[in-house]
């Protein structure tokens, strides 16, 4: 049995290498990526991942790649992750099609369960 896939989006490299690292010892199959697009080609109709992305990235921001994972597959979980978090902006995600929403710095055990919960 593989393990469950992540695909893992931000625009800053220590942050993304911090949490790839704690998915990964907690079992998860991690790929990352700097930016929206070039998470997209990580993603097909039925691909059975969870893709976990910051709001503001340079290009392409997190609410545009919701929007985009959810025309190729609307059942795929995205949990939005950001330092800039306001209520209106959890609202917005929530509506828009996330699955959660959780603000920076994120709490390791925090993360891993929110994964593990979209994957179920």
């Amino acid at each position: 049995m593989s393990a469950p896939k992540i695909v893992l989006v931000d625009d800053d490299a220590e942050v993304l290498d911090a949490w790839r690292l704690t998915l990964e010892l907690d079992g998860f199959e991690v790929i990352t990526r700097r930016t929206a697009d070039a998470a997209l080609s990580q993603l097909t109709r039925d691909s059975s991942a969870v893709l976990v992305s910051d709001v503001r990235m340079p290009g392409r921001d997190g609410f545009g790649l919701l929007s985009a994972v959810t025309a190729i597959d609307a059942e795929l979980p995205v949990v939005l992750i950001t330092g800039h978090a306001d209520v209106p902006m959890a609202v917005r995600a929530i509506r828009e099609g996330a699955w959660d929403f959780v603000e920076k710095p994120a709490d390791p055990v925090l993360l891993i369960e929110t994964v593990r919960r979209a994957r179920s």
